[in-house]
């Protein structure tokens, strides 16, 4: 279990976490959601120990070092393999720092999204690259995998592709903890949803309580965020309106 207790987070005079307070529990899929700036990233940073923090994060009951971080793997948009390194390099290089890096998931998971292992991955497109950084974070053999929007700009038909896998991969004892705007395209497949506003936990719902409510995700994050449903509308009408007077 990671137990996230009492952390905040300062850049400056911005306050990015807020006394947060959350339990990861093994065996969940978890989507993290928030708009831009709410604190998403931050979060994740934090559970890492990229960055300095207040509060306790605690895994299995022990702060986060060098000797417990194997436990924790980590995918993000902004991508950290060696670029300048093919897959099969990458391969050998988990082996020898991963004694529970899972190469059959790893050579599986690259045929079926007909990954070149012997091209520098620097030269594979973007959309390629994301899904790499998404295989080293699954193989590795992590009990918490971490994933910080790993699929921004891959098309609709491969992220399709990898929440089909991952159903299929992700055994009982593995956690995933999803942050992304893909609302309707994770909510098939996440158990728990966790909602961050301006730094701060808003909601904390497991998807089947949502579904005995009769409640879609969209619409309990639109709640808790107390989204405007005529804000557009309003917007449009002020503009025209200076548009207007401006005449």
């Amino acid at each position: 279990m990671i137990e996230i207790k009492n952390v905040s987070k300062s850049y400056g005079k911005v306050k990015a976490l807020d006394n947060v307070s959350l339990n990861i529990d093994r065996g969940e899929i978890i989507g993290l959601f928030g708009e831009n700036g709410a604190g998403k990233t931050t979060l994740i940073k934090s559970i890492l120990n990229f960055i300095s923090y207040k509060g306790e994060i605690l895994l299995d009951g022990e702060r986060i070092t060098r000797k417990n971080i194997g436990k924790l793997s980590f995918a993000t948009s902004e991508h950290s393999f060696f670029p300048d390194l093919d897959g099969n390099a990458h391969r050998e290089f988990y082996k020898e720092h991963f004694e529970t890096f899972r190469e059959r998931r790893f050579d599986g998971l690259a045929e079926f999204f007909k990954l070149p292992l012997n091209k520098p991955i620097k030269k594979l497109s973007n959309g390629q690259q994301n899904q790499f950084e998404v295989i080293l974070a699954l193989s590795q053999g992590a009990d918490f995998i971490l994933m910080d929007e790993p699929f921004s700009g891959s098309d609709m038909l491969n992220r399709e592709d990898f929440y089909k896998v991952l159903m299929g991969i992700i055994e009982e004892n593995e956690t995933v903890f999803l942050s992304t705007h893909l609302i309707e395209e994770v909510s098939g497949f996440i158990s728990r949803a966790v909602l961050i506003k301006e730094g701060q936990i808003v909601g904390n719902i497991s998807i089947d309580k949502l579904e005995q409510q009769g409640i879609t995700l969209t619409d309990y994050i639109k709640e808790n965020y107390h989204y405007e449903e005529d804000r557009v509308s309003k917007a449009l009408e002020n503009m025209l309106e200076g548009d207007r007077n401006n005449e």
